[in-house]
């Protein structure tokens, strides 16, 4: 299991810290932001699979921002990946 940790940029929440084995999003931690949503989607990506998470998040915007936490996400993963 290799855990990657995120700095987020351009929204509220400041980091993404979570674990991937066997290709599948495990245990997404959120530091800052929006707590409950951001627990709820730590609780929905649980055991999905990286590309599927990237697939499904990716572009999301947060009000005028270009980018939201879902979209960190995204970027957050495409990163793991290129580094894997």
């Amino acid at each position: 299991m290799a855990t990657f940790e995120y700095l987020t940029q351009g929204v509220c929440s400041r980091q993404m810290i979570f674990d991937v084995e066997d290709n599948k999003v495990r245990n997404l931690r959120v530091i800052g932001g929006c707590n409950g949503n951001l627990q709820g989607i730590g609780r929905l990506v649980e055991g999905m699979d990286v590309d599927e998470v990237i697939s499904r998040v990716e572009g999301i915007r947060c009000g005028g921002r270009p980018t939201s936490c879902p979209d960190q996400l995204a970027k957050a993963l495409k990163l793991y990946k290129e580094q894997a």
